[in-house]
């Protein structure tokens, strides 16, 4: 299916649907609202603030409940979209059995439908496109999901699956408001702190793909905090000090997503600003199911029972579900496991067994919160040069030794923050409060842990224990806080200023007389600092490179998140692998612009950060001022 084939509902199909609903729109007064999506690993949700203020200047919030099949010819509402998509096959559904309220045949089954028909037919089930846009080395826009599933399973491309995601979720929004089109509201999509360049313009072309060409990124870990924020309007300013450092701690389903927001003041006002976030951890509630699934495996494997590959993948759905049970029902000590087998008779042949909730405890709290000393590190043991495709999941599932890494990594962060001050002793970044979101961390056993090994870290350094900024919601706060968002930005609240989480850098050949056996070097030139606002541009006039157009090239980025002091224009011949992390190279060919095939143009660069929050970078002619885009949405297939 081309980009244009995946849109299926217009807006003149939605304006035929309110006439035949009887619906007269020249009585229906428009809304204005501030809509949020959390598009999630997961789950995906949708929050709105009406922007008409009511009487006692209050701005009431909604999450948006969100119409979808969840089994064949069932529609039910629920507050969480799941992030699946479910390639069926053409005889496994009955003609009108996916029909939704807005169309009687849409182009995917997503959803909760997809979900419960994946747990039994995982091979034919698409997830976690969210971490593949984020995939250095594969083209996100190839038919590559479902990884390994056999010929006959049509396949998608990660960015196919997120467009999926946000066509279903406009079509839904259409459907509950045809008065106010979600393409005529203000509309702020969040992702990870640590998203790259390419991945945010991915996120912001799909969107732009259904219509949705107004929509802003913010990120993560903000959104939570604008959600408590919101949550806590008459008195977040009593709960928080000048020289507080928030740690924001985000376990969704996938990821685990780490920022520092420095609390300060300014004109006897607190001020925001988020100095610091984490790499970019494919390490999350999908890991621990896993984990899970293969103690049950191991279990059963005793007795004597052979688990295959395509059971695993249900077996791990199953142990979600216990684990969910378990977590939020203190009396239900096991939880009955069911696998199924091929060629069974009816129940005859399926496989038995349970999981108990001292299995959950030890495999979840010990093994991905483990008790660990400040001053240990993610351990990332010796790979097998062969390896099957798939993600690039964390090689250490311990989330407090990447949470030790990152702190101390971050020692430096707040310096030029006069309002800070770190004790002449320190070897981490000392948080003061800790912000929990996502829903892993719903679960208190495994909130308790995490708190309990960082404030081991703090009392170990002699200063007081970080104490805990509460939020009810952690499954639906990311989406709160960017519909509120949506009116902050309207100067209706206290914003957070952010910028770049990184200061990013291109890699620029040096001209050098070919030595066998060695390659030209490169200097990394800085051209976006960290913390380099949206809306604003740098140009290099001084600096003049040769492009290679009409011919494919290759282009080489860097990003840091630690080298604050770098400016637009500075030069780097010598870095170490923590001060600069290299990004995906981009393997591209720019047009000849009137020009011959291979000839090097004279160019100065000019870097920006767009409003929508998305990186760009444009090469200028010396001569005649043409432009050049570098595309961050372009990737080198392997």
């Amino acid at each position: 299916m081309t980009d244009s084939q995946i849109l299926s509902v217009s807006e003149a199909s939605l304006e035929s649907n309110l006439e035949e609903s009887g619906h007269d729109k020249s009585l229906i007064a428009p809304k204005s609202f501030s809509v949020g999506i959390d598009l999630g690993t997961t789950h995906c949700v949708v929050s709105y603030v009406e922007l008409a203020e009511s009487g006692d200047g209050e701005f009431p919030q909604q999450v948006m409940a969100i119409p979808q099949l969840t089994l064949p010819g069932v529609v039910e509402d629920s507050f969480q979209l799941p992030s699946f998509l479910y390639q069926a096959h053409q005889a496994e559904l009955t003609v009108g059995s996916t029909s939704l309220p807005w169309t009687m045949k849409p182009d995917y089954l997503v959803g909760e439908i997809a979900r419960n028909l994946g747990s039994k037919t995982p091979i034919r089930l698409v997830s976690s496109a969210k971490s593949w846009l984020c995939h250095a080395g594969v083209d996100c826009k190839a038919p590559i999901l479902p990884v390994n599933a056999p010929e006959e399973v049509e396949r998608i491309s990660p960015f196919q699956a997120t467009t999926a995601y946000l066509q279903h979720i406009r079509d839904a929004w259409q459907n509950l408001h045809p008065e106010s089109p979600l393409n005529k509201q203000d509309l702020v999509i969040t992702v990870p702190a640590s998203f790259d360049p390419a991945a945010r313009e991915l996120t912001i072309e799909a969107a732009r793909l259904v219509g949705l060409e107004q929509a802003i990124l913010l990120e993560e870990p903000q959104a939570a905090l604008y959600s408590w924020i919101e949550k806590h309007q008459s008195n977040w300013r009593t709960q928080v000090n000048c020289g507080d450092i928030i740690l924001v701690i985000d376990v969704g389903g996938g990821t685990t997503d780490l920022s520092l927001i420095a609390v300060t003041e300014k004109g006897g006002n607190l001020e925001l600003t988020r100095v610091a976030v984490g790499d970019h951890i494919l390490l999350g509630g999908d890991n621990m199911d896993l984990a899970l699934a293969y103690t049950v495996k191991a279990k059963l494997e005793k007795e004597g029972k052979r688990i295959e590959p395509w059971q695993l993948q249900a077996l791990t759905h199953s142990c979600r579900d216990a684990k969910e049970k378990i977590f939020n029902n203190f009396i239900i000590d096991d939880i009955p496991i069911v696998v199924a087998s091929r060629g069974s008779s009816l129940m005859s042949g399926n496989l038995r067994t349970e999981l108990t909730r001292e299995e959950v405890i030890n495999v979840l709290v010990e093994g991905f919160f483990p008790k660990v000393a400040i001053t240990e590190r993610p351990v990332n043991p010796t790979r097998t040069g062969l390896r099957a495709s798939g993600l690039p999941y964390a090689q250490d599932a311990a989330i407090s030794r990447h949470l030790a890494a990152f702190l101390a990594k971050q020692q430096n962060a707040t310096d030029e923050l006069k309002d800070i001050n770190l004790p002449e002793h320190a070897t981490f970044l000392h948080p003061t409060a800790v912000l929990l979101n996502g829903g892993v961390l719903k679960a208190n056993t495994l909130a308790d842990r995490l708190m309990e090994v960082l404030n081991s870290w703090l009392v170990a350094e002699q200063v007081p224990k970080a104490r805990l900024l509460s939020d009810p919601d952690l499954d639906l706060a990311v989406a709160r806080g960017a519909a509120y968002f949506g009116f902050v930005r309207k100067g209706k609240g206290v914003r957070i200023k952010g910028g770049t989480a990184a200061a990013y850098y291109v890699g620029i050949e040096s001209a050098m007389p070919a030595v066998p056996g060695l390659a030209p070097d490169i200097v990394a030139l800085c051209i976006a600092p960290f913390g380099m606002e949206e809306g604003t541009s740098e140009e290099l006039p001084n600096d003049e490179f040769g492009l290679v157009v009409g011919e494919p090239v290759r282009f080489r980025f860097f990003a840091s998140t630690i080298r604050r002091e770098d400016k637009v224009g500075t030069r780097l011949d010598y870095w170490t692998d923590e001060e600069l992390a290299e990004l995906d190279e981009l393997d591209i060919t720019l047009p000849e612009e009137g020009r011959r095939s291979g000839e090097i143009v004279p160019v100065h660069l000019c870097a920006a950060v767009t409003e929508v929050g998305t990186l760009e970078l444009q090469a200028v002619s010396q001569k005649d001022s043409s432009r050049w885009k570098i595309e961050f949405d372009v990737r080198a297939g392997e």
